[in-house]
């Protein structure tokens, strides 16, 4: 058994997700990436603790993530949409330097997987993850096929795993 298998079979089974689409736009009727972020994370086993909805606001932004954060409960935090690049498109640049720890892979295999399905706009995304504390928070563009590449090939399988890593640096 390698060290990583070691390391998921320690991994907490069920974790707890905040939701926070980021966009001008959506509403609870049409927020079909939030909504599926939760469906995966539900057939995952994974349990939902709040999908909301904020503004292309820094302010904003910020505010709903140190909120969600407080949650002692919570153990990841997906925020979809703001991460293009128009000038209300602020939600990389929100997170960023929030986080304690980046996670560079993430966009890199992203980016990368995300080129099998969108070939050189793959290079378009902006796409951030980390740790804030003993949370792992995730950014994701907000089309339907980037939350579910996402959330299937990345984020489900290995979130589990980071968290006992990270909390291992006790």
């Amino acid at each position: 058994m390698s060290t990583a298998d070691e390391h998921r079979k320690a991994a907490p089974e069920v974790l707890h997700f905040s939701v926070i689409t980021v966009s001008d736009s959506r509403t609870v009727e049409n927020d079909v990436s939030g909504r599926r972020i939760c469906a995966l994370a539900v057939a995952a086993g994974h349990k939902v603790l709040e999908h909301e909805i904020v503004t292309d606001d820094r302010l904003e932004i910020r505010t709903r993530l140190h909120a969600v954060l407080a949650d002692k409960k919570v153990d990841v935090v997906v925020l979809n949409g703001g991460t293009g690049f128009s000038q209300r498109d602020v939600t990389t640049e929100v997170v960023e330097p929030l986080l304690d720890t980046t996670i560079d892979g993430f966009g890199e295999l992203f980016r990368m997987l995300s080129w099998k399905q969108v070939g050189a706009a793959a290079m378009l995304s902006r796409t951030v993850a980390g740790i804030i504390g003993k949370r792992a928070v995730f950014v994701l563009p907000g089309s339907p096929k980037a939350v579910e590449l996402a959330m299937q090939q990345l984020i489900l399988p290995e979130a589990g795993h980071l968290l006992s890593q990270v909390a291992r640096s006790d």
